[in-house]
C-alpha cells in the first residue's frame, strides 16, 4: 500500500526526492567520496538506493540495515547480483537501537550513512535528534550522512498529500484496524472508523488519525476502550522542517549541514551532513 501511496499525484515526497537525486547525482557521488562504506538505514529496495549505487563507481562496501530480516536479505541478494564487484553485507537489526556493523570495513576510507525518504520526520523532535546522534557515533570522525528532509510548505499541499483522492492513504491507515483484529484479537467495527490527515500547527507536523464515526468501544482481551463519536486514534506524525530548524537539530546531534539540494518549489530536500 505504501508503494501505491508514493505513486499518487498529490503525494509529492517520493517523486520529488527522485527528481532531486537525478538532477544532482554527480555532486552527491562526490560528497560520498571514493572508498566509502555506505550504510543504509533501510532495506535497500527503493529506486533511490539504486540511483546512488549505480552512479557511484568506487564504494568500499554497502550495508543495508532493516528489522525485516527476509526483506533486507532478499534486497541485498538482488543488489549483489546487480553489482557483483561490490561487497554487500545486509544486517538484520532495529536501526533505532544499538547494533554492531558487520566486519566489512576493509579498505574503507570513511563511513557514510544513507537515510532516504522522509522517515526522519516520523520521529518526535527529541527522538530525531537522538537518532541523528547515534548515526554520528556510528559513522565516526570524518563520516557523513545523506538523508531526505521534508520541508515546511503550505498547508493545502500537505493536506492533499495525506488525504489522496484515490483513498490509498486511507486504506493504508485503516489497515491498522485489521491488524489489531488479527494480531491482538481486538473486537471492533472497522467500518465505524474513518481516515483523516490533519495538520498540527503547534507541532509543525501532519498527523494521521482514525476518527470514530459513532459512540463505540474496542475490546482487547479483558479491556474495553471507549471511543465517543469524533474521538481519534492518532497513528502517525510526520514532522516538516525549515532549513534552519533542521540545521540546528543536526548541530545538536554532532553534525554540520554541508550541502542542501532541493527542487524548484522547495517541497523537499536531500541533505549531506558531516560529523563535526
Amino acid at each position: 500500500l505504501f508503494d501505491q501511496i508514493c505513486e499518487q499525484p498529490d503525494y509529492y515526497p517520493t517523486r520529488t526526492e527522485i527528481r532531486i537525486m537525478r538532477a544532482n547525482m554527480g555532486e552527491m557521488v562526490e560528497k560520498v567520496g571514493p572508498g566509502a562504506l555506505l550504510i543504509e538505514y533501510g532495506s535497500g529496495t527503493s529506486e533511490k538506493t539504486r540511483l546512488l549505487l549505480n552512479a557511484h563507481p568506487s564504494l568500499a562496501g554497502y550495508v543495508p540495515i532493516d528489522i525485516a530480516c527476509l526483506h533486507v536479505t532478499e534486497a541485498a541478494e538482488a543488489i549483489q547480483q546487480e553489482h557483483p564487484d561490490l561487497r554487500v553485507e545486509p544486517l538484520c537489526a532495529d536501526y533505532t537501537e544499538d547494533f554492531e556493523l558487520p566486519d566489512v570495513n576493509g579498505d574503507a576510507r570513511r563511513r557514510v550513512a544513507y537515510f532516504p525518504g522522509s522517515t526522519i520526520g516520523n520521529f518526535d523532535p527529541e527522538d530525531a535528534q537522538d537518532f541523528l546522534a547515534r548515526i554520528a557515533e556510528t559513522v565516526g570522525e570524518g563520516g557523513g550522512l545523506m538523508l531526505g528532509v521534508d520541508l515546511m510548505k503550505d498547508k493545502e499541499t500537505l493536506r492533499a498529500a495525506y488525504n489522496d483522492r484515490e483513498g490509498v492513504t486511507a486504506a493504508f491507515n485503516e489497515n491498522l484496524l485489521r491488524r489489531m483484529k488479527r494480531e491482538l484479537g481486538a473486537e471492533l467495527d472497522e467500518e465505524q472508523f474513518a481516515h483523516e490527515g490533519r495538520y498540527n500547527p503547534g507541532r509543525g507536523c501532519m498527523e494521521m488519525h482514525l476518527v470514530s464515526q459513532t459512540d463505540q468501544a474496542i475490546v482487547i482481551g479483558d479491556e474495553a476502550f471507549s471511543f465517543p463519536e469524533g474521538e481519534t486514534i492518532r497513528t502517525e506524525r510526520s514532522y516538516k522542517f525549515t532549513r534552519s530548524g533542521f540545521a540546528r537539530m543536526a548541530k545538536r546531534a554532532g553534525f554540520r549541514v554541508d550541502t542542501v539540494w532541493t527542487d524548484e518549489d522547495d517541497l523537499f530536500s536531500v541533505q549531506y551532513l558531516e560529523v563535526e
